[in-house]
């Protein structure tokens, strides 16, 4: 499932696209077609994201909104105009561009009174101007669950996924298994900020990349990480490879679900 800063930087290259102009609004698949045909010929206002959430607002009569999840297997891409290919929910598109959107979780034609009910279950989003963490440390401070779940619970923090996770826990030394509850208020507080800078980053380089300066490849003389999911990181999907800091084989477990990866000897933090 793409993480927050993907959806961010959809959002932005959406709005950069057809903001501000009339779009075509169709449903070659067929699913979204009354709703499409609404919004046909309508000007974008605008596209945002919260947390990994997309909505689309249209300046047109009735519900406007279009809002959006990609879930586990959704794609939206930008391009050039080119043919429909495939099962595509929803086409935006102008003289010059298309952008498709295919098996999403959500596609649904909302009011602003359903997506203020969708935002209002989400935590604060770390690339969003307005979030306040103040939100999300008093759920944390209350809790007994490890701070590696509480990281990924969208209710807490929106946005944040397995690789953020693993990243920003092992950038501040704290076990995954530390309950919110026994976390300082300063730690918290370095952990958001760190966020903010790491996702942030992500929008603007399309790519995850969390290792300081002093451990990239040209600064350790190493191969570059090759890898899908992102760029240079120092425990993600590393499992039994030396950790960059302290050579220490990194770690994996299960954890709510998902691939929880660390170094057991670097992050050794309960507070």
């Amino acid at each position: 499932m793409p993480e927050g800063h993907v959806i961010h930087r959809l959002a932005r290259q959406i709005d950069r696209t057809f903001g501000g102009r009339p779009v075509g609004v169709t449903s070659p698949q067929g699913r979204f077609a009354v709703e499409a045909a609404a919004l046909d010929g309508a000007t974008l206002s605008g596209a945002q994201a919260w947390g990994k959430n997309l909505l689309l607002d249209f300046d047109a009569p009735g519900p406007h909104l279009v809002h959006i999840h990609l879930g586990l297997i959704g794609k939206f891409a930008v391009g050039p105009s080119v043919p429909v290919t495939g099962q595509v929910r929803l086409r935006l598109s102008d003289a010059a561009h298309v952008a498709d959107l295919r098996g999403p979780q959500t596609c649904d034609l909302v009011d602003e009174d359903r997506w203020r009910q969708v935002v209002d279950a989400l935590g604060p989003d770390p690339i969003r101007p307005d979030a306040d963490p103040a939100l999300a440390w008093q759920k944390v401070h209350r809790s007994s669950k490890s701070i590696a779940e509480l990281l990924m619970d969208q209710r807490i923090f929106a946005g944040v996924g397995n690789i953020y996770r693993a990243e920003v826990l092992f950038r501040h030394r704290i076990d995954p298994g530390t309950p919110g509850r026994d976390l300082k208020a300063s730690t918290f507080s370095a952990i958001w900020d760190d966020l903010v800078l790491l996702m942030a980053d992500g929008v603007d380089a399309g790519r995850i990349d969390t290792v300081r300066a002093e451990h990239t490849p040209e600064a350790m003389g190493r191969p570059p990480r090759v890898d899908a999911h992102g760029g240079e990181v120092y425990v993600y999907r590393r499992e039994g490879q030396p950790c960059l800091v302290c050579g220490t084989p990194v770690q994996r477990r299960n954890l709510a679900g998902r691939h929880l990866f660390w170094c057991p000897r670097c992050q050794r933090r309960h507070h």
